[in-house]
């Protein structure tokens, strides 16, 4: 059998793998590396690299798709009969935690308008000082899966009140049902986005959504662009009631001359929050071990079920 990955330096990341399987780096849509058939393992593009979607009807033996991200949403949908689809749980926790966090300290510590009055040449203390702080928010957290449990566990150490929404309770975790979010919310001084995007999630972040956030809170987007109305988004940060912090945005990229932008209280970074030097590196080991687990005949981690 086959398996194509997309980079020539993740071949020894893979590790150890059975003699049977031949794996070639498939790169590039118009330069394949041999003919699509006999390919039963699939690990596409990371961001930065030619979409590779467009081979999936030529894949005719594929099996399973192991994507590099946390999110399955551009293969749901286009999903053929008989492959799996495993996303990338657990390989973005720590960079994506290691984000939230910095943005959460950047906007309080008001590091975006001192990085400005420092290209100005200027000694804003008078201008900023003092900030406000992490310690003592309530910081409510909307996705409770591996890497929403990752940020509460960075979080706990700052003196925070933690709550966790996810689609279902978990009260034996003391997970809320998302249902809860308009008692939530109100209560919330940080709102931390790290839902998939689906069709329960797409436009979440509406215009009553942010309304129920107090004055002076901080939303914080590392999930999907999508999940937010950016019309409403927009209309209600251009207020300044409430600020945020966007790893994401719709559309991707953000336009140049997107009012977005010119926002004082709100910090973007363009889709950024998993990548580290050390994302490669675990992505691949993943794919060897569901590789390996593949051809063993054994259950595959991660399998997307319903979206999740």
């Amino acid at each position: 059998m086959k398996a194509w990955i997309p980079h020539k330096s993740g071949i020894p990341l893979l590790g150890e793998l059975p003699p049977s399987v031949t794996v070639e780096v498939a790169d590039d849509p118009s330069r394949l590396p041999s003919d699509p058939t006999g390919v039963e393992f699939w690990l596409p593009t990371f961001i930065g690299q030619p979409p590779m979607v467009e081979l999936l009807p030529r894949l005719r033996d594929l099996r399973v798709i192991q994507l590099p991200s946390a999110g399955a949403d551009a293969f749901i949908r286009i999903l053929p009969p008989g492959v799996t689809l495993c996303d990338a749980r657990s390989v973005h926790d720590s960079s994506t935690a290691e984000w939230v966090v910095g943005a959460i300290l950047a906007q309080l510590r008001r590091f975006p308008a001192l990085v400005r009055a420092q290209q100005r040449h200027e000694w804003a203390h008078q201008e900023v000082a003092p900030t406000d702080e992490l310690y003592g928010k309530r910081v409510l957290i909307v996705g409770a899966g591996s890497i929403g449990t990752a940020v509460a566990a960075r979080l706990a150490p700052f003196g925070v009140t933690l709550t966790l929404a996810a689609r279902t309770a978990r009260p034996e975790e003391n997970v809320h049902a998302v249902t809860e979010l308009p008692r939530l919310l109100p209560e919330a001084d940080i709102v931390v986005l790290l839902v998939p995007l689906t069709d329960q999630t797409r436009g979440l972040i509406d215009a009553r959504f942010l309304a129920a956030m107090p004055d002076g809170a901080l939303l914080v987007n590392a999930s999907r662009g999508p999940v937010a109305d950016p019309a409403a988004l927009y209309a209600e940060l251009a207020t300044g009631r409430i600020a945020a912090a966007l790893d994401v945005t719709e559309p991707e990229p953000l336009p140049a001359d997107d009012p977005l932008w010119g926002l004082p209280n709100v910090l973007i970074t363009p889709h950024v929050g998993a990548m580290v030097h050390g994302l490669m590196a675990r992505a691949y080991r993943l794919a060897g071990d569901q590789l390996r687990r593949y051809v063993a005949g054994e259950p595959l981690l991660n399998q997307v079920v319903n979206g999740y």
